[in-house]
C-alpha cells in the first residue's frame, strides 16, 4: 500500500463509492466493492481499524449469550443472528487461516444440574452450526477440566467444553484494507472527513484533510458509505444535521494478566456475571485477555482507558473461577472499545441487538452501515455495497465468501521451517512471521537478507525483528508508533511497560523509512511514552519499571 500515491488518486479521480471509515465493516466493503469491479476509495481519519475493530475479545462467534436469550425469549431475530454469525467464523478462519483458528473454551459450572443446562445450550450451539470444521463440545468431569486447565478452581463441579475461533482483530482489518488495496482500490489513513460538498442536496464531494500534513482535498464520489461504527451519528449529522441520533455506544474493557493465569490453550467462559454478563478469560500470545465489560459511554472525544473500578470488576469476576486469585499487581495493561449498539427502547446496552442496519437518507443521499459485530462484518459490507449498488444502478454480486486475503492463499504454518532453513531466523520467530503475514512472511524475512543488522530481535522476550518494522513501513502503510506497537503488533494491548521500553527502538527504524529529523523523532517517542504513562495512571496500576531511553 503506498499512501503517497493514493492520496493523488483522491485527488484526482471520480469514485463511485467512497467509505468513511477503515474498520471491519470499512475496510470489508471496500474489498467487497472493489472485487465487483467499483471503483472505490477508503478513507480513515486514523490508522485501519484503530478504533472498535482492534480492541475486541478477539472471538469469532455466533454468541452464546445471545442463543439463550433466544431460546428465554422465542426471539427469532436473536436466533437469526447466532446462525449467521456461527456460519460466519467459518468463511472468517477460511479466509485468512494465518490469522484466525478455533479456540477451545470451557464453562466451569458448580453443580449437575448447571453443568446439564450448559450442556443442553451448547449442544445446541453446535447443532445451529453444523458440518463445519469445529471439534463438537462436550461435559467433561473435574478430572477431565483440570487436565485441560490446570489453574481452574477444585471447587466446580465439572467443565463444559465448546468451540469458537479466535482471531488477531487489527490484522485482520489490515488484511482487508490491504487486499482491497491491491484489488484496486484507493485506501489511505489518516484522512479525515471535515465536510461534504452538495448539488440540490445530494452528496457529491467529500471535503477531507489530511492528518499528517494538514492538506485538504475533496473527494469526488457518487455514493459516500458511513461505516464509522460508534462515530456512525457524527457523519450522519455533518451529512445532514436534522437526522435523529442512531447509535448509543457503549464502553467495554479488557485487562492482561500473565500466561501464567491460566497456563493452558483453553479458553475460559464465565457464563453468567453479578450483574448479567458473559466475561472471557482467553490465551493470547503469551498473556491473557479477561473481558468485558458492558456500560453506556456518552464522552466519544475521549479515548476509553482502563479505570480502576473496571480492573477490580473483571478480578472480582474471574476470582470464583480459578485456584489462585490474580493479584491487580498482575495487570499487565489492558484496553478500552466502544460499541456501536443500534438505538432501541430496551432499557440497557446488555440487552441491545448487535444485529446491523443498512441506512439510505434519502435528503443527503449518504448510505450508513450501523451496528453490527465483528464475525459478521462480511454480510455487512455485503448487504451495504449490495445498497450502493442499487443507488449507482449497476448491480453485480458479492464473491467475498471464497476470496483469500492477504497472506492467507495456500498458507501452511508448517512453512515457518523453510523460513528457518533459507534465512537463519530463530524457530520463534519464523513461526511469529508466518502467523502475522501468512504467505508474505517471506518478503520481510527477505529484508533482513539484504541487511543483516534487520535479523535482530527488539528484545529477547518476544519474537519481533526489526526488518518488520521496515516491511510495515513500506507495505502496510504504518506512519506513527502506534500502527505499529498496537495494530500491525499487538504489543500495547498486552504489555504497556515493554511497549514504552521498545518506542525508541521502533522510531528509529521507522524514521530511516519515512526521513524523520532527530527532534520530529524525539517528539514521536515522548508523546507515545507519555500517552502509555497516562494509561497505567488512569487505571490505578504502578508503573515498575520506567522507559527512559527517548534517543
Amino acid at each position: 500500500m503506498n499512501r503517497k500515491k493514493n492520496w493523488e488518486r483522491l485527488r484526482q479521480e471520480t469514485f463511485d463509492i467512497c467509505i468513511i471509515g477503515a474498520g471491519a465493516s470499512g475496510a470489508g466493503a471496500a474489498l467487497d466493492a472493489a472485487l465487483r469491479g467499483y471503483r472505490v476509495a477508503l478513507i480513515d481519519r486514523g490508522d485501519f481499524a484503530g478504533e472498535t475493530s482492534s480492541r475486541s475479545t478477539k472471538l469469532i462467534h455466533g454468541g452464546v449469550r445471545y442463543l439463550e436469550q433466544a431460546i428465554k425469549k422465542l426471539d427469532l431475530a436473536q436466533l437469526r443472528q447466532v446462525r449467521h454469525g456461527l456460519a460466519e467464523r467459518r468463511t472468517v478462519i477460511r479466509n485468512a487461516p494465518h490469522l484466525a483458528h478455533p479456540l477451545a473454551i470451557l464453562t466451569p459450572v458448580f453443580s449437575w444440574f448447571e453443568g446439564m443446562y450448559m450442556t443442553i445450550g451448547l449442544s445446541l450451539y453446535d447443532f445451529i452450526a453444523g458440518h463445519d470444521a469445529f471439534p463438537k463440545g462436550r461435559w467433561l468431569n473435574q478430572v477431565q477440566a483440570l487436565e485441560k486447565s490446570p489453574m481452574l478452581t477444585r471447587q466446580m463441579h465439572s467443565a463444559v467444553l465448546y468451540y469458537d475461533g479466535q482471531f488477531n482483530d487489527a490484522r485482520y482489518a489490515l488484511a482487508l484494507a490491504h487486499s482491497a488495496d491491491e484489488a484496486s482500490a484507493a485506501v489511505v489513513n489518516y484522512a479525515a472527513v471535515t465536510g461534504f460538498g452538495r448539488e440540490k442536496g445530494q452528496l457529491k464531494t467529500a471535503v477531507v484533510e489530511d492528518q499528517l500534513t494538514g492538506e485538504i482535498i475533496n473527494v469526488r464520489a457518487t455514493v459516500f458509505l458511513n461505516c464509522t461504527g460508534p462515530y456512525a451519528d457524527g457523519i450522519r449529522l455533518l451529512a445532514n444535521p436534522d437526522l435523529e441520533p442512531r447509535i448509543r455506544p457503549s464502553k467495554g474493557v479488557h485487562i492482561v494478566l500473565p500466561r501464567e493465569t491460566l497456563q493452558s490453550d483453553y479458553a475460559i467462559l464465565i457464563p453468567k456475571t453479578a450483574d448479567g454478563r458473559v466475561v472471557f478469560a482467553i490465551p493470547f500470545g503469551d498473556k491473557v485477555f479477561v473481558g468485558t465489560t458492558d456500560n453506556d459511554y456518552s464522552d466519544l472525544a475521549q479515548e476509553p482507558v482502563l479505570e480502576p473500578d473496571e480492573v477490580d470488576y473483571l478480578l472480582e469476576t474471574v476470582k470464583p473461577y480459578l485456584a489462585k486469585t490474580p493479584l491487580g499487581a498482575e495487570v499487565q495493561a489492558g484496553f478500552g472499545g466502544i460499541r456501536p449498539l443500534i438505538v432501541s427502547s430496551r432499557a440497557d446496552t446488555k440487552t441491545l441487538l448487535r444485529d446491523h442496519e443498512v441506512e439510505h437518507d434519502s435528503e443527503s443521499g449518504l448510505l450508513s452501515l450501523l451496528g453490527g459485530k465483528w464475525t459478521t462484518y462480511r454480510l455487512m459490507a455485503q448487504d451495504a455495497v449490495d445498497r450502493a449498488g442499487e443507488l449507482l444502478k449497476r448491480t453485480v454480486p458479492g464473491r467475498t465468501e471464497t476470496h483469500y486475503l492477504i497472506g492467507g492463499e495456500a498458507y501452511r504454518f508448517e512453512d515457518w521451517q523453510v523460513l528457518q532453513t533459507q534465512y537463519g531466523l530463530p524457530a520463534d520467530v519464523c513461526q511469529h512471521l508466518m502467523q502475522t503475514y501468512g504467505n508474505r512472511a517471506e518478503r520481510v524475512a527477505q529484508l533482513t537478507s539484504k541487511q543483516s543488522l534487520l535479523a535482530e530481535k527488539l528484545t529477547d522476550s518476544q519474537p519481533f525483528i526489526k526488518a518488520e518494522v521496515v516491511y510495515q513501513v513500506r507495505e502496510e502503510m504504518a506512519v506513527t508508533l502506534r500502527d505499529v506497537l498496537a495494530r500491525r503488533w499487538r504489543l500495547e494491548l498486552s504489555n504497556w511497560q515493554l511497549t514504552a521500553q521498545l518506542t525508541p527502538q521502533v522510531a528509529r527504524l521507522m524514521a530511516n523509512e519515512l526521513a524523520w529529523d532527530d527532534a520530529y523523532r524525539i517528539e514521536q517517542i515522548q508523546a507515545y511514552q507519555n500517552l502509555l504513562e497516562s494509561f497505567i495512571r488512569q487505571a490505578g496500576l504502578t508503573a515498575n519499571q520506567s522507559a527512559v531511553e527517548t534517543s
